[in-house]
């Protein structure tokens, strides 16, 4: 049985060293690396992560028009990961020295129709409100 292999996409904030060491930890555990450049991040992530079905989105006057966003976090998006799997990556990330890389996700069938920036909108967004302040006496309640 062929064993499927893992892979992430990855969004850096510029920070070259990091980068580096973010980068050294996914070759040295074998996780296939698709890395996302500032002008891909209108492409769905299906297409990014070479699910198939996927084409790239549509150059030109279109793209002329609606200027590419700029995302200023990291970005980690990972795929065919088991739990286990998961948490070793996520401890090889801290034993390297990587800073904490707060936006991530694992792909599925859902975020996989959204564009690139549209899912780090929603990480950023759920990041906010997980660490959002608790109000006390919450109506709700």
């Amino acid at each position: 049985m062929q064993k499927i292999q893992e892979s992430v996409l990855y969004y850096h904030n510029g920070d070259a060293k990091s980068a580096g060491k973010v980068l050294s930890v996914f070759v040295r555990l074998g996780i296939r690396i698709r890395r996302v450049e500032p002008d891909q991040v209108m492409e769905k992530v299906g297409y990014l992560a070479g699910l198939p079905g996927y084409t790239p989105a549509k150059q030109g006057e279109e793209a002329a028009e609606n200027p590419v966003p700029k995302i200023q976090e990291s970005v980690l998006i990972m795929r065919n990961f088991s739990g286990g799997r998961l948490d070793y990556l996520l401890y090889n990330l801290r034993k390297s020295g990587v800073p904490p890389i707060p936006l991530k996700a694992v792909l599925t069938p859902s975020n996989a129709e959204w564009t690139f920036y549209q899912l780090y909108e929603e990480l950023k967004e759920e990041h906010a409100r997980m660490h959002a302040p608790r109000k006390e006496g919450n109506e709700d309640d």
